[in-house]
């Protein structure tokens, strides 16, 4: 009879821990993780980053703040960023198997975290079935499914930029076309496609499906191509209410193909839930107060309920902001910006840590971007297990690696300084989520009357927290434009005393108030 008391005591315990988790969880806001599995970290010796060793890290992912993780395409393909696909059923090989990234999707859903998988179907390479099939074969079942440029289909249509192929790292070349996405066919398979991914074995549980996707380069008008007209509305919004109706939990993201648009057409017209605030990131970097005033007040401010903005510093077609930026305290003012200001924040992998990397110029290859793509550095020495190098000694990007031993820039030298820019990080992190209006608030613009600092609110319910920023690196005397307040102080060291502050240089101070 003890044993049974025990056992049962056990099963209490743990159902208890369960439901405290999830209790948390949602009193949490949402930090992605935006991460190039392929430079993260490598399970099995071979220098590819892969679903295995992102599984291993989880701890770290967790120990940061992290709640969701972002990952670039996962379907085969031969570029190493993994889009324009040969195969869109198919894991890379170098990522492992299907079974891999199950278990990986199910080892995150256990820690009460969520994955969001990147997908690009508007293009497919030469050794896609579709292109294999259909080129020169009018009578292929696929013969509709990619667009041409001949009657004979013997001639597959250019990509975006009227680009026909792409030059490899590796210098290999890769040719692709569109896809005809108005194809009612097209659209069914997408259906299906991305259907598997939410629910793999359809059981509607969903422990093993992803939480959303990131729908790369969409648009209405693909590319501008007269073929693909209307796509909204004809191809986006019932691909996506289709994926709603197996998970109405889903929350899809989309790239709009111009960054200067705030993005509120395809909240109106495709059924996205979130999209990427391009102009708040030009806004952070710029340290400019009415670029911030301006763009929050339009992209956060006017966004629509229940829709929201992903705010980022960096992503992988960007060059990291630690290259444009060396100041180590202008980078810990943007990285409070991005987690405090409202919406989503998007972490890039190895933003954390200060990682480097710029776009450069070694001809028509995509090893160009490869700086921007490195191994995430775990050590000192910047050598050691995992360290995912897959592109050592294949030319020049090599040769001009970021990577350096014992300069600061990893995770194993910065856990161990307090002031270091991943410690701030952590900081802002638990900062963030212990106040409901820090994790899931309003924005709100602050009226002061210095043109150097920038201050909002963050508001949730009857909770209020301010947010002060010396976005220059002098001494700043501030005073806030409104009621007298009590200010309980949460973050910097400079207080607020009756509505004035003295705010030293690229100071950040959050205060809550009644």
């Amino acid at each position: 009879m003890k044993k049974y008391s025990i056992l049962l005591l056990f099963i209490l315990v743990q159902i208890s821990v369960l439901w405290s988790q999830k209790a948390n969880n949602k009193s949490k806001g949402e930090i992605i993780y935006h991460v190039c599995q392929r430079s993260f970290y490598d399970s099995n010796g071979d220098m590819q980053g892969d679903l295995n060793g992102l599984k291993e890290k989880l701890d770290y992912l967790q120990d940061l703040g992290v709640t969701s993780i972002l990952l670039l395409p996962l379907y085969d393909a031969d570029l190493y960023h993994n889009y324009f696909a040969n195969d869109f059923e198919k894991i890379d090989g170098a990522f492992g198997t299907m079974q891999d990234y199950i278990a990986l999707v199910k080892a995150i859903h256990k820690r009460g975290m969520k994955i969001y998988m990147d997908m690009e179907t508007q293009y497919v390479t030469e050794k896609h079935l579709w292109w294999r099939d259909a080129v020169g074969n009018l009578q292929s079942v696929y013969s509709d499914y990619i667009l041409f440029e001949d009657a004979a289909h013997t001639i597959p249509a250019t990509i975006a930029f009227d680009l026909r192929a792409l030059n490899s790292y590796d210098g290999s070349v890769v040719k692709m076309t569109t896809v005809n996405l108005r194809n009612q066919k097209v659209l069914d398979y997408n259906k299906k496609l991305f259907g598997f991914f939410v629910d793999p074995n359809g059981d509607r549980k969903f422990d093993d499906g992803v939480d959303g996707f990131r729908l790369d380069h969409a648009m209405d008008n693909l590319d501008g191509k007269p073929a693909l007209r209307n796509l909204f509305a004809d191809f986006w919004k019932p691909l996506l209410t289709d994926l709603k109706k197996i998970n109405p939990k889903l929350k899809n993201v989309a790239e709009q193909s111009d960054w200067k648009d705030y993005g509120f057409s395809y909240f109106q017209h495709t059924g996205v839930d979130r999209m990427f605030g391009f102009g708040l990131q030009s806004a952070i970097q710029s340290f400019d107060k009415q670029q911030l005033i301006h763009k929050a007040d339009t992209i956060l401010a006017q966004c629509p309920e229940g829709k929201a903005q992903l705010v980022f510093i960096e992503n992988h077609d960007m060059d990291r902001f630690a290259s444009v930026e060396k100041n180590i305290e202008k980078q810990k003012v943007a990285a409070a910006l991005m987690l405090l200001i409202g919406g989503i924040p998007s972490i890039y992998y190895g933003q954390e840590i200060g990682m480097q990397g710029k776009s450069a110029s070694y001809g028509n290859t995509d090893g160009n971007d490869i700086s921007r793509r490195e191994a995430f550095d775990w050590y000192a020495s910047a050598t050691g297990k995992g360290m995912a190098i897959w592109y050592k000694n294949t030319g020049p990007w090599w040769n001009q690696t970021n990577l350096k031993p014992n300069d600061g820039i990893s995770l194993e030298e910065q856990m161990q300084d307090p002031n270091s820019l991943f410690n701030y990080y952590k900081k802002l992190i638990r900062l963030k989520q212990s106040k409901p209006a820090l994790a899931k608030g309003q924005y709100e613009n602050a009226e002061n009357n210095n043109p150097e600092v920038f201050s909002f609110y963050r508001i949730y319910k009857n909770e209020r927290v301010l947010v002060v920023v010396n976005l220059s690196n002098a001494l700043q005397q501030v005073t806030l434009r409104q009621a007298r307040k009590r200010y309980r102080q949460l973050f910097g060291s400079s207080q607020i005393m009756d509505e004035s502050v003295a705010l030293k240089p690229y100071e950040v101070i959050v205060c809550e108030i009644d």
